[in-house]
């Protein structure tokens, strides 16, 4: 197990990756125009597939719907960065060392990203067409591989309570700066014992998480509405997207398995 100096310093890391998310990128700040304008722009087909986002997310929030990922190719990894040691099992992961947990997320966080730019150029090529198609894949992509840093820091998104993390993850990804300051907020509490009282009234905030979501997403999808050019677009937008929430998604559960290690061993003290 890491010592206390390691565990400091790996959440000073953390913590600066929190400071340098001041400020939003072009696509971003395009996002914040406003939601009647983007409305008004956006074809009718797109806006259904937002509409259905909102749905596939209540059921991914209840019980896990179509989105819940295997937990084996994750736990796979660790045997590949751990040689000699067997596949662990759903109990073992959390205890495993940080720097294990840091090489698998990695690992995950390139792999979906390139699937992200394949899907993204392919959907893109066909403009409007294909663009309808290209939501829902996007939309799956970053909820597995939320998941799936969930699994590589020995957390469980069968849970309600993690399912919940995951979205809060997803809504850090695209929110502006005071946004972003209100979740950090409310995640740095998220695992005190008193704070657990508060998941179902979280719960029925969700919907505004999805709003926040789709706003921002439903605005970068217009870039990839002309047919072949909207490849290049697909291919970059659907990358950077996963790469963002994904190291959205590193960075706040490497966090939370520090700070409960470090309770423990305060508490062990």
């Amino acid at each position: 197990m890491e010592t206390r100096e390691l565990l400091l310093r790996a959440l000073d890391e953390v913590e600066a990756w929190e400071r340098d998310q001041k400020d939003l990128w072009f696509w971003e700040k395009l996002g914040r125009l406003p939601f009647v304008l983007l409305d008004r722009v956006t074809p009718a087909v797109v806006r259904e597939k937002l509409g259905t986002a909102v749905d596939e997310m209540a059921a991914f929030l209840e019980q896990g719907g179509t989105y819940l990922v295997s937990d084996e190719s994750v736990y796979a990894r660790f045997q590949e960065v751990q040689p000699g040691t067997g596949r662990p099992k759903q109990e073992d992961v959390k205890r495993l060392p940080l720097a294990s947990m840091d090489k698998v997320a990695a690992e995950m966080v390139a792999s979906r990203a390139a699937f992200a730019t394949v899907q993204g150029a392919t959907t893109g090529f066909g403009g409007l067409f294909t663009l309808a198609i290209d939501v829902p894949l996007l939309l799956g992509t970053s909820l597995k591989v939320l998941q799936e840093m969930a699994l590589c820091y020995g957390y469980r998104p069968e849970e309600k309570r993690e399912r919940l993390f995951i979205v809060k993850c997803l809504q850090f990804a695209s929110s502006d700066i005071v946004g972003k300051r209100a979740i950090l907020e409310e995640l740095s509490r998220f695992d005190e014992p008193e704070r657990q009282r508060d998941v179902i009234a979280q719960l029925q905030g969700w919907r505004e998480v999805v709003v926040t979501y789709t706003e921002n997403f439903g605005w970068k999808k217009l870039f990839q509405m002309v047919p072949v050019a909207g490849m290049l677009f697909g291919a970059y937008l659907n990358r950077s997207t996963v790469q963002d929430v994904a190291e959205t998604g590193r960075m706040l559960y490497r966090k939370r398995r520090i700070l409960e290690r470090l309770r423990q061993e305060e508490a062990g003290a």
